[in-house]
């Protein structure tokens, strides 16, 4: 039997039908686009991340856009951000005119080194060229970045913090949600996340009642919202037609919203399957690679990826391959080294731990349907790996 690297569709038999059900009463109601299913999922999912406020988009990098469109971002600022990612995280900074600076990572985590992004602001500066405006720390692989650390530079600095989730959401750090500290979380739900829909999807969630206010605008081609009016003024037509600042297209539509709805349900109990996967993972490979992946303390981890470092990466994916068992590798290429980036980048070298990682990981199947006897495979063609 071959091995899924992420089995969406086990997951959707387990449910029973419990999605399918939902899609064909969101497309009887007709409300395709922001559809009462948009609304309850907004709500469901801020109160499952402790957030006041949880807005739908279209995607996982609209999410990040809109936050820096909100604080004005432009050119002359900086925002910094990991080259150890999705190329996502530093793209929407050019939109913008702005600078991505990219920051080397933790050795352990694979997220953002606090003791390299200070480094990084105050070599920002010192040149004097930018100014620093928003860290952007990424939950690389479903596990919290340093927010203590990180939120403490912030503030030292006077800069935003945006928390990327985008693989993470539903990780937390010493029992709170990335939230606490960050000024935003922004998430995706392509459906290779742990929490996916059937397309594209994406999300915002901030304590910050202006910001949602602003958001909530920008994502509707920057429609009037309740802040732009004065006391007593009222507009008497659809909110759309009295554009208020310069906005965008970013809506999740409402069949995504429904599927979501049903997979939010039972998106805690699948956290704790994915930690148990993760668990059998670390005490079956530990003896056979060169390092298995380490949480922060205090921190749990979703596990988006199962993700390993080995000394001879290729010959394990190609070993691995001829087993049956599919592997991938996040990421080959770090956000430094990209030809499009090239002008915000420093080059080789610049990033001695992220281009150490770049050779040495590789990430094994990882799902909530996991099941032991394939885990046992798995790891059993690992283990011959000579």
């Amino acid at each position: 039997m071959s091995i899924a690297f992420i089995d969406l569709q086990a997951q959707r038999l387990r449910l029973n039908g419990r999605i399918e059900a939902a899609v064909q009463e969101a497309v009887v109601g007709g409300a395709w686009v922001m559809g009462p299913q948009v609304r309850q999922f907004e709500a469901d999912l801020a109160a499952f991340g402790k957030a006041k406020h949880a807005l739908g988009c279209a995607n996982g990098t609209d999410a990040l856009i809109l936050p820096l469109i909100a604080w004005g971002i432009r050119t002359g600022d900086a925002v910094f951000c990991p080259s150890f990612t999705f190329t996502a995280t530093a793209e929407v900074v050019p939109w913008l005119g702005a600078t991505p600076v990219f920051v080397d990572v933790d050795p352990r985590t694979f997220n953002m080194d606090p003791v390299q992004l200070e480094a990084a602001i105050e070599a920002t500066l010192k040149e004097g060229r930018l100014k620093p405006r928003v860290v952007i720390a990424v939950d690389l692989f479903g596990q919290p970045a340093d927010y203590p650390a990180i939120k403490a530079i912030c503030d030292r600095y006077g800069l935003k913090l945006i928390a990327d989730s985008a693989q993470g959401f539903g990780c937390t750090l010493n029992g709170h949600h990335p939230i606490k500290w960050a000024d935003i979380t922004t998430t995706s739900f392509f459906p290779a996340k742990p929490l996916g829909c059937y397309g594209d999807g994406g999300a915002v969630l901030t304590d910050d009642d202006d910001l949602a206010q602003e958001m909530d605008s920008l994502r509707v081609h920057g429609k009037v919202v309740a802040k732009d009016m004065k006391p007593g003024e009222t507009f008497a037509h659809d909110p759309k037609y009295l554009a208020m600042r310069i906005g965008m297209n970013s809506r999740l539509d409402t069949i995504q919203a429904a599927v979501l709805i049903e997979k939010l349900k039972v998106f805690a109990q699948e956290i704790e399957w994915r930690n148990r996967a993760a668990d059998r993972y670390a005490a079956g490979l530990a003896p056979h690679v060169a390092s298995v992946p380490a949480v922060i303390e205090g921190g749990v981890s979703i596990w988006a990826q199962y993700t390993i470092e080995h000394e001879n990466r290729d010959g394990l994916a190609a070993h691995l391959k001829d087993q049956g068992v599919p592997t991938a590798v996040y990421y080959p290429v770090p956000m430094h080294l990209q030809p499009a980036y090239a002008r915000f980048s420093k080059g080789p070298g610049s990033l001695p731990v992220t281009e150490r990682l770049m050779q040495r990981v590789i990430s094994l199947p990882m799902h909530s349907d996991l099941d032991e006897a394939t885990q046992d495979r798995i790891i059993a063609a690992v283990a011959s790996f000579r």
